[in-house]
């Protein structure tokens, strides 16, 4: 499932494609919206991954895979911030699947010891796919204390950028400008759910998840904070701490909520969207 060594960029890229693809199927294998047929199986340790394909008799699972092409391409280029997956009845929000990356660059560092420049080690790769596994099984154990889903339900997806580097006309394959830009509303009270992170020495991958707390059943998974009962456990790697938290309003969730920077009104955030995805006839 994950590259053998985890030390150039192509194949850190390569392992948070396939992190993305494995968290998206998860998401929607769990959750019940396509048949079996639209899934192959793939093991990880103990751990049974159901892997979304081109299934051409679910129209709605070939849609998904489409989707994660087009972020493939932003990722490639080094243009996506935030990708958001919302589960929910129109106008309404049930849950909310949020994935942030970020991309680092190596920089030379002075060795004193034999007095030349040389990249100081970077993370291990071991370390990197023990992070990956733990984000998977995270993951798993959320989705199967979440609550069951509405009937007429929709999903949705949008993009968000970093605007600096992004060039104002960029679309991943099947996607489109934003048409219904502002606010994500959630019927009840949300809550925030930190599945956890992956970082390598060229990208960070952080998976997030809010849904309505009434929606979250009661638990004894060693998943659950102690000390916080609405948070799910960070897991696996993140060299940056110190990283401010996203705050998120109560009953009301801005696509623009800070994104950990400032972003003034004069400097609006670019998102692209693909169509909205209706899920009655789901399995």
């Amino acid at each position: 499932l994950f590259p053998e060594s985890i030390a150039t960029e192509q194949q850190s890229l390569v392992l948070v494609k396939r992190l993305l693809a494995i968290s998206m199927s998860c998401i929607t294998y769990m959750r019940g919206l396509f048949p079996e047929s639209s899934y192959g199986t793939r093991y990880l340790d103990d751990l049974c991954l159901k892997i979304l394909r081109e299934d051409k008799s679910c129209l709605g699972s070939l849609q998904i895979v489409k989707w994660i092409q087009g972020c493939f391409d932003a990722l490639e280029k080094q243009y996506v911030n935030l990708g958001f997956y919302a589960l929910g009845s129109n106008p309404t929000v049930t849950e909310m699947y949020q994935f942030k990356f970020k991309y680092k660059k190596k920089v030379p560092q002075m060795d004193i010891s034999s007095n030349h420049r040389a990249f100081v080690a970077g993370l291990c790769s071991k370390d990197v796919k023990q992070a990956s596994r733990l984000l998977l099984r995270t993951l798993y154990l959320l989705m199967q204390d979440l609550g069951p889903l509405p009937n007429d339900i929709t999903l949705s997806m949008k993009l968000l950028y970093y605007n600096d580097v992004t060039p104002k006309d960029y679309q991943p394959p099947g996607f489109k400008e934003d048409g219904s830009p502002g606010d994500l509303l959630f019927a009840g009270d949300p809550i925030n759910l930190r599945v956890g992170s992956v970082s390598t020495d060229f990208h960070l991958m952080k998976v997030r998840v809010t849904t309505e707390k009434k929606r979250v059943r009661k638990t004894d998974s060693n998943v659950i904070q102690k000390n916080g009962p609405t948070e799910i456990s960070h897991q696996g790697l993140d060299c940056e701490e110190d990283e401010e938290e996203e705050s998120i309003k109560i009953n009301l969730l801005n696509l623009a909520f800070s994104q950990e920077e400032a972003v003034g009104p004069e400097k609006k955030r670019k998102v692209s969207e693909p169509e909205k995805l209706p899920l009655n006839g789901r399995k």
